[in-house]
Order: C-alpha cells, then structure tokens, then sequence
C-alpha cells in the first residue's frame, strides 16, 4: 500500500539525519541558545528580509497555532478562520480550550478576503455581549490546497491593518505554496504582509518543527515565558534548529517543496486526461478529485488516501498529497491503475 494520506509518512530528508549525526556528540547550549539555531534563525531573518525579526522554533503546527493565538488574543478576543481552518477543523479545538473563539467563514476555495471579515465584524459589534474579533487566521497552502496571490494577501494585510486587526499565517505547507506553479509570493513578501507567521517543517522534509517569526519583535517580547510555561521549549532545542539550518542554507526547504508539487500535478495531469474533474483547483501538493466510487474502492485495495466528501449516489472526492519524497515510480503506477477496467 502506498500513502498518498498524508505528506509527513516519512522520516526526514537524508541531509538532516547527516547533519544531526555529524553533530551528535557536539556539546552546545540548551534551550535554543545554540549555535545551530542561532545560523538557522540567521538565514531565515536574511531570506525574509527583515533582520529584526523575532524567531522561535517549536515541534509542531497545532502547538504553534496555540501557542501564538493564545499569546496574542486577551480572553475576551476571538480569532477569525475559514471554516476549512485547521483550527477549526483539525485541532481537537485546542484554540476554543484556551478560552478563545474561533468564529468561522464559509469558502468554497479555503480562502477568506476582507469582504467575509467585513460581515463577521458586523455580527460581533454588539459590545460589550459578544466576543471582539481580534484575529485573522489564514493558512498557505490552505487546507484544500489552494494559494493567496500577492494582491489577496495584500489586501487582507491592508484591510487588518485599518481594522485594528492581527493577520496569523499558518505556513505548514508554506513551500508548496510558494513552489506553486501560480504563485507570485515570496517569503520576503510573507513577512511583509502579515503580524506572524510560521515555516514549517513536519510536511516538507524534517523529523518534526516549525519555525514562528514574528514580523513585529515588540508583538510577543516575552514569547519566550510562554514557550517554557507551555512546555514548548525543548532542552535540545538544537534538534530543531539542525533542521531548519540544513533546510535554509541552500534553499533545500524550496527545493522540496517543488517535488512535492510536482509530483501532485503529475497526477493532476493524467487524471484530467481521464475526464476526471477537481472539486478545488489547487497547484500545490493536495489534489482533490472527484472520481466514480467503483474507481474509488479498487484503488483503494493499493494505496492509502482520504475520501474526502461525497458529490453524488456514484461519486465522491478523495485527498491525494504527495510529499518531498515521494516516488515518481508510485505515482506512475496510480495513474497506470486508473486505466485499468
């Protein structure tokens, strides 16, 4: 069975474990106040364009979005998210159990613009009864692999700005968007638009990570408290900035972004070859196809992904996500099986 589930089925890219064994039995400083990442944090402040930048490396993405929400909103402040949001979605409602509301958009495309935050800020002015919308919550790729262009991302970060609002980028699958064949974005352009962000590493080539920047040093000065309060701060903290220091200084971070990519229009190709259409239209590494169910359960038999929704009696959409490292021998073959009657 091959996992076309999920884009962390992998260990990490063979140029980390190198790196971590090399470094092995090198005595450094905890708590991140290593050398590693300290050059990691370097080249990201460089590739960012913005040497002011506040910096924190942590272990996963549910924990960072907590971490950074929780942090940033008062208690009586809620955070705004397309309905497709990891937060709202995937999350165990982790935000909600910190005491903050989560206040959804419906979106057919993953995506919100000023238009939806617009309404939600109507909806909730009754003060002092209802929660006040304090963040925005936005994700790139998004949970339906879809990207911002520069022009939306743009125009969310200017209408935040005017409304007194903080703009939260969840960059997990960050460098398949701006690996994306239609991206105009760069990371630089990222930083510059939104409050905070984060890179992340789980889904593009690290055992585990993610990378917070805070764009705003004086947003979070004392993050830090937080991060050893939470549990987040790792006495081998050197573990993670390993990782990013090999992801970064020879942009292998965006290199295996591209493959990832590539290998998920790959199969896009061939499956709109078939006839087959797209519940979404995404240029990144998560595919959604809508395929006859029949088709479905004899794939099924020989590899791993998620039918996804239901479109009518005979058939459904199913989630393919290719990885960094997936096999172009695997995807050869699911496009070979699906001519097979």
């Amino acid at each position: 069975m091959y996992n076309f589930k999920n884009d962390y089925s992998e260990g990490a890219h063979p140029s980390i474990l190198k790196r971590l064994m090399e470094t092995n039995l090198v005595q450094q400083q905890g708590y991140g106040e290593d050398e590693y990442s300290a050059k990691a944090k370097e080249f990201i402040k460089q590739r960012v364009n913005n040497p002011e930048a506040s910096i924190y490396f942590v272990s996963g993405g549910t924990q960072t979005n907590l971490l950074v929400i929780s942090t940033l909103l008062k208690a009586h402040e809620a955070v705004i998210s397309a309905r497709t949001g990891h937060i709202f979605s995937h999350e165990t409602g982790a935000i909600e159990a910190t005491g903050h509301r989560v206040i959804t958009i419906d979106t057919s495309d993953g995506k919100i613009g000023p238009l939806g935050i617009e309404k939600v800020l109507s909806e909730y002015s009754l003060r002092p009864h209802v929660v006040k919308p304090k963040m925005v919550y936005i994700s790139n790729s998004t949970e339906i692999g879809t990207i911002y262009g520069k022009d939306e991302l743009a125009a969310l970060a200017e209408f935040c700005e005017s409304h007194d609002l903080l703009l939260f980028l969840d960059g997990a699958r960050l460098a398949q968007a701006l690996t994306a064949e239609n991206n105009d974005l760069t990371l630089a352009d990222v930083a510059r638009l939104t409050d905070v962000f984060y890179i992340g590493g789980t889904k593009n080539g690290a055992l585990l990570g993610e990378a917070i920047v805070f764009n705003k040093p004086d947003l979070a000065p004392e993050f830090d408290y937080v991060l050893k309060q939470k549990g987040a701060l790792l006495a081998k903290g050197r573990v993670l900035g390993i990782q990013f220091l090999e992801l970064f200084k020879d942009d292998l971070y965006f290199e295996l972004g591209r493959h990832a990519n590539r290998m998920a229009m790959k199969l896009s190709v061939a499956l709109k070859k078939k006839g087959y259409s797209f519940l979404t239209d995404s240029m990144t590494n998560q595919i959604f196809p809508i395929l006859p169910n029949e088709l479905i359960a004899r794939l099924s038999k020989k590899y791993l992904f998620y039918e996804w929704c239901v479109i009518d009696d005979g058939h459904s959409a199913i989630r393919l996500i290719t990885s960094w490292s997936t096999d172009e021998k695997a995807v050869d073959r699911f496009i070979e099986d699906l001519s097979i009657s």
